[in-house]
C-alpha cells in the first residue's frame, strides 16, 4: 500500500502498473478503439488487429474489453506466445471444456466446430484474444488463420482479436502469412500520449483512486513526466508514483518540476547521465558536454567537411520541397521552443541521380502548402544537439528526409499539422531507410519526414506525411492516403507545435 494515501486523501494507489478496469483512461483514441473493437466482435467482422509500444495500455484495453462485451459471448483469453501449432488449438479446445482425443489435431478441430455451431444456434458467440501475437510461431500464427476459417455457409464462428507489439506488423508482413494478413479486417495502433493527454491522464488517474482536490501535478511536472515516459501509460505510472511519493517525503501536497525529475532520476530508463547523480556535482561537466554538443550540432547541420566526406548526397533537389500532407511517428514532449540559428541549405541533388518517374499525388484533394520562410529559427539549440545525435549512417534517403524535416520544423508555423503515421522504438537507419524505398513507390517521397526523438538515451522514430494548413485539411488529406496506407497506419493529425514540443 502506497505510504502517501492519506496525506493526499486517496483510497488507493492511483499508479498501479498492474491492469486495473476502473482506470481505464479513454483519452488518446482509447475509448474509440474500445467501441470499435465491442462493434467489430458483435457483428463478426473476422480477425482484428490491435498494435501498441511495451507498456502502451493493451492489456488494460484487453481486460475492459471482456468485461464489457455482452453476456452472450463468450471470450478465450491466450497470453502465451510460445504455442506450438497444435497446442493452440488444444488450449482453446480446453477453455470450451470440450472432450477429445489429442492424438490426431483434426478430430480436434472438428470437435471445435461441432462445438461452436451448436453455440451458434443458441445465439451464443465466441471470440479469442491472442495477447503478445507478435512473438508467436508463424506455424502458429497459421493454425489462428485455419481457427478463422471456421464458419457456417453465412456466418464466422469465431472471432479472433490479436494484441501485438510494432513488431507484429512486419510478421504479417513475411510472404508465407499474406493470407492471414488479408483475413484482418480492422487494425487499430494504441498510440503514446501527448503532452495535453498526459495531463489529462494523470489527473483521471488520481480521481479515480479517490482524490477531490486540485491537479497535484504542476505543468512543470507534467512536462517532464511526459517527455521522460515517452507518453507511455506504464512508464507515466512508474514516474507518476515515485513523484507522489517524493513530494510525500517533503510534506508538499503538490508534485512540483523538482519532484518529477527526481522520478526520472530514479527510474530504469531515465536518461544514463543524469540518473541518481545529484546536479551540483555535474554542473561544470553538464555545461562543458553541452558546449561540446552545440558545437557539434552547428558542424553537423551546417555540412561540415567530415560529414560532408561521410555522407552521400541526399536524392533530393535543392530547392525546398512543396508538400500536401504529412505522417509523423510522434512522441510526446514537453519543451517549448525557444530562440536559435539560422538554417542550412538543403544539399543539392547528385548530378547522376535518375530523373523520378511520374506519379500522381495520394492529396491530390488537398491543395499544396508552401514553406513559410522565418528569419529566426524556432529551434532550440538543445534540440538540434538531440537531432543531430541521430546517427543516420550510409543511407541517402534518410539522410535528405532527416535533412527536409529539420527545415520544416525551422520554418513552419505552430498552427500547420502534418500526419502522425507510425511511432517505432526500431530506430535502426537501415530499417528506416527500408521503409523510405517502399515509400517512394506509393507516394512522393517528399511528402514523408522523419524525425528522430531521443528518450532515455534511446531514440524512436515519427514517420510524418504531408503539410496541411489545418487540422481539418489533414483529417481530409488523411482519406486521400493510398489504400495500403490507410489499412496498415491510423493517421492523426499533428501540429508542429506538438512536433517541436517533442524536441
Amino acid at each position: 500500500m502506497a505510504l502517501y494515501l492519506e496525506h493526499f486523501g486517496l483510497r488507493e494507489p492511483p499508479f498501479r502498473i498492474t491492469p486495473h478496469t476502473d482506470f481505464f483512461f479513454d483519452g488518446a483514441d482509447r475509448g474509440t478503439t474500445l467501441e470499435a473493437l465491442l462493434y467489430a466482435i458483435q457483428h463478426e467482422e473476422g480477425i482484428v488487429k490491435v498494435v501498441g509500444e511495451v507498456g502502451s495500455g493493451k492489456t488494460l484495453l484487453c481486460r475492459v474489453l471482456i468485461e464489457r462485451l455482452p453476456p452472450n459471448v463468450e471470450t478465450i483469453y491466450l497470453a502465451n506466445p510460445s504455442f506450438t501449432r497444435d497446442e493452440i488449438l488444444y488450449a482453446v479446445a480446453e477453455e470450451l471444456k470440450i472432450e477429445f482425443s489429442r492424438e490426431r489435431a483434426t478430430i480436434a478441430l472438428r470437435a471445435l466446430q461441432d462445438r461452436l455451431i451448436a453455440s451458434y444456434a443458441e445465439g451464443r458467440r465466441t471470440v479469442i484474444l491472442i495477447d503478445e501475437a507478435h512473438a508467436m510461431p508463424e506455424e502458429t500464427l497459421e493454425q489462428v488463420r485455419l481457427l478463422s476459417n471456421l464458419e457456417t455457409s453465412r456466418h464466422k464462428l469465431l472471432q479472433i482479436v490479436l494484441f501485438g507489439q510494432p513488431e507484429l506488423e512486419e510478421v504479417l508482413a513475411l510472404p508465407n502469412l499474406r493470407q492471414l494478413k488479408d483475413r484482418i479486417t480492422h487494425s487499430f495502433r494504441m498510440r503514446p500520449l501527448s503532452h495535453e493527454e498526459a495531463a489529462h491522464y494523470l489527473s483521471f488517474r488520481m480521481r479515480a483512486a479517490g482524490y477531490r482536490g486540485p491537479d497535484v501535478f504542476a505543468p512543470g511536472a507534467v512536462s517532464r513526466i511526459a517527455r521522460a515516459s515517452g507518453g507511455l501509460t506504464r512508464r507515466i505510472n512508474i514516474l507518476a508514483d515515485k513523484a507522489l511519493l517524493a513530494a510525500f517525503s517533503e510534506g508538499a501536497h503538490a508534485v512540483a518540476a523538482r519532484e518529477a525529475r527526481a522520478a526520472i532520476a530514479d527510474s530504469e530508463f531515465a536518461p544514463p547521465w543524469r540518473a541518481r547523480r545529484p546536479f551540483a556535482a555535474y554542473a561544470a561537466v553538464g555545461a562543458a558536454g553541452l558546449a561540446f554538443g552545440l558545437a557539434a550540432a552547428w558542424y553537423f547541420w551546417s555540412g561540415g567537411p567530415a560529414f560532408r566526406q561521410a555522407a552521400p548526397a541526399p536524392l533530393v533537389s535543392a530547392p525546398t520541397p512543396t508538400l500536401s500532407a504529412a505522417a509523423a511517428q510522434i512522441l510526446p514532449g514537453a519543451a517549448a521552443p525557444a530562440t536559435p540559428a539560422a538554417p542550412a541549405a538543403m544539399p543539392a541533388q547528385p548530378a547522376a541521380a535518375p530523373a523520378p518517374i511520374p506519379r500522381a499525388s495520394p492529396t491530390a484533394g488537398v491543395s499544396a502548402v508552401p514553406p513559410v520562410q522565418s528569419p529566426t529559427q524556432v529551434l532550440q539549440r538543445e534540440q538540434l544537439v538531440r537531432l543531430a545525435g541521430y546517427a543516420a549512417g550510409r543511407n541517402p534517403l534518410l539522410l535528405a528526409r532527416l535533412e527536409a524535416t529539420r527545415q520544416r520544423l525551422e520554418t513552419e508555423p505552430d498552427t500547420r499539422y502534418s500526419l502522425e503515421l507510425y511511432i517505432t522504438e526500431n530506430s535502426d537507419p537501415a530499417r528506416v531507410e527500408r521503409f523510405l524505398m517502399r515509400a517512394r513507390d506509393l507516394v512522393p517521397l517528399e511528402e514523408i519526414f522523419v524525425l528522430p526523438l531521443e528518450v532515455g538515451g534511446r531514440y524512436r522514430i515519427w514517420a510524418l506525411y504531408g503539410i496541411y494548413p489545418d487540422r481539418t485539411a489533414a483529417r481530409e488529406g488523411a482519406q486521400q492516403l493510398p489504400p495500403k496506407y490507410q489499412q496498415a497506419f491510423r493517421p492523426y493529425p499533428r501540429s508542429f507545435a506538438e512536433l517541436r514540443r517533442a524536441l
